[in-house]
């Protein structure tokens, strides 16, 4: 069947297996916060707990996880850690699933709407 299909190809098991453990980074409502904090510059541990609602201890644990997995990086200032968004397609991932969330209420989930609350 997929062999009519011109130019069909399927990606590399690791790159399946990379992409699955990014996006299970992205699904948690606070590491989206977080992250969507980070892509709009460089922030503290102390800022992003401020931003995302929760304890700076909650953070920092959310923090360990997307540094392993690559998506965020720190910077080390005196006593202070300076964390970054260390790509910035996942702005585009974030922007798409934040568009097409859908809202109970009916909610307007225009992408302005969405972006801007």
């Amino acid at each position: 069947m997929h062999s009519d299909i011109e130019d069909f190809r399927m990606p590399h098991e690791e790159q399946v297996h990379l992409a699955a453990e990014s996006l299970r980074m992205l699904a948690d409502p606070t590491r989206i916060k977080i992250l969507w904090a980070l892509l709009q510059g460089e922030s503290t541990v102390a800022c992003l707990a401020e931003l995302a609602g929760t304890s700076p201890t909650a953070v920092s644990q959310h923090l360990a996880k997307l540094r392993l997995t690559g998506l965020v990086t720190g910077r080390r200032e005196g006593t202070y850690v300076h964390y970054s968004a260390t790509d910035t397609h996942v702005r585009r991932l974030l922007e798409e699933a934040l568009f097409h969330a859908r809202t109970p209420d009916g909610a307007d989930t225009t992408a302005a709407a969405v972006l801007t609350s």
